[in-house]
């Protein structure tokens, strides 16, 4: 199966064309959403959007890997990392997709 991207830009024109709105506004309504949910997991809120997902953070302990090439241990501290968890619905209408 071959994958195809979309980058901003080509969300912004979908959404330009979609709603009739200009290219430019809906390229700052982008812009402006990625910024207010990275904003609000840099404060440790999650952002949930009813019937597509949620943007949550994710909590990794501290453990130990090694550098293979260096033959040495690595300490890798604790930290959080961001993470998309899509709604039922989201997952429901992708799998209806696959099996077309």
């Amino acid at each position: 199966m071959q994958y195809t991207y979309m980058t901003k830009s080509e969300l912004a024109k979908k959404i330009s064309n979609t709603t009739g709105v200009d290219y430019a506004t809906s390229l700052s309504v982008v812009e402006a959403f990625m910024f207010e949910v990275k904003s609000a997991l840099e404060k440790g809120e999650p952002v949930y959007l009813r019937g597509f997902g949620s943007f949550i953070l994710k909590h990794r302990a501290a453990k130990t890997a090694r550098n293979i090439s260096k033959n040495t241990t690595v300490i890798v501290p604790e930290h959080d990392i961001p993470s998309f968890k899509p709604a039922k619905e989201f997952v429901k209408a992708i799998s209806k997709l696959e099996e077309q």
